[in-house]
């Protein structure tokens, strides 16, 4: 397994867990930091014991934004910086070639397998998009958070005015981009924005509990298409959804997972899926 500068990378059983390993900076993120989440989806991809990957930040804060540093730079030049780190290089997830996933972090949208954003304190800019695009968001009670685009003279990056509003409604995105006010973990509750309310300290622990869940009664393969299906079709019209879920349905019915998913529920026992092999 890598050993990595900026992240801790382990697992638990058969949830992987990516935590943002600044802790001094509130886990502000440089380059580094970026390809090697990067590189640590990609090995969860690849890993068929691992059911998804719920990503959370060590000490006070989830993730406070792009290092200051690296913010200063990019003033300066007028333009983006960054290293290659290409010991890095990984391409996780979207294996349609799906353009809509190729940049950061609306590649989260094209992997396999669930993201989990485990919200333990500060989630500010950068950080605040990648929450926005995991799959779900299991939020501290206690968490903060804050877009912090326009007092800084920029506009929703990251790809957030197309996502935020599809969780929380154009008029609550609005708000949160133009006032760039903080709010708490029991107002993004309300809003729709935590999927899951949790106690100070607990939501990563939540958040793998959950994935192990799943992995005991949920196939991989199923996991996968039905993520696929949701964030291909919020930009097809209903007929066409519905012809090529049906299409999709037809080849599950056709799969052992099918067959399995029935013997195990006729038989009152665990179901024994297939695991999802990536290449």
């Amino acid at each position: 397994m890598t050993t990595y500068a900026e992240i801790l990378y382990e697992l638990d059983g058969a949830a992987a867990v990516i935590t943002l390993n600044r802790p001094h900076t509130l886990n502000a993120l440089t380059d580094l930091t970026q390809a090697e989440v990067r590189h640590a989806l990609d090995a969860s991809e690849r890993n068929p014991d691992v059911i998804g990957t719920v990503l959370t930040g060590a000490g006070r804060g989830f993730c406070s934004g792009v290092d200051m540093n690296a913010l200063g730079a990019m003033s300066e030049a007028g333009r983006r910086l960054g290293a290659a780190h290409s010991h890095l290089a990984a391409d996780p997830g979207n294996p349609d070639e799906d353009p809509n996933y190729q940049a950061s972090p609306t590649y989260f949208l094209g992997l396999r397998k669930p993201l989990l954003a485990a919200v333990n304190g500060a989630c500010a800019g950068l950080g605040f998009s990648y929450a926005t695009f995991c799959d779900m968001r299991f939020v501290d009670r206690s968490a903060k958070f804050v877009s912090s685009f326009s007092p800084r003279g920029l506009i929703a990056e990251h790809g957030t005015s197309w996502m935020l509003p599809r969780i929380v409604g154009p008029s609550n995105a609005l708000d949160i981009f133009w006032s760039s006010r903080r709010f708490d973990g029991e107002e993004a509750h309300r809003l729709g924005y935590a999927n899951r309310l949790c106690e100070p300290g607990e939501c990563a622990a939540d958040a793998v509990a959950y994935l192990q869940g799943i992995a005991g009664t949920a196939a991989p393969l199923s996991i996968m298409m039905m993520k696929k299906q949701v964030y291909k079709h919020l930009n097809r019209q209903l007929g066409e959804a519905m012809h090529e879920s049906t299409r999709w349905m037809d080849e599950s019915l056709a799969r052992d997972d099918f067959k399995e998913g029935v013997a195990s529920f006729v038989e009152k026992r665990p179901p024994r899926f297939q695991r999802l092999e990536v290449e």
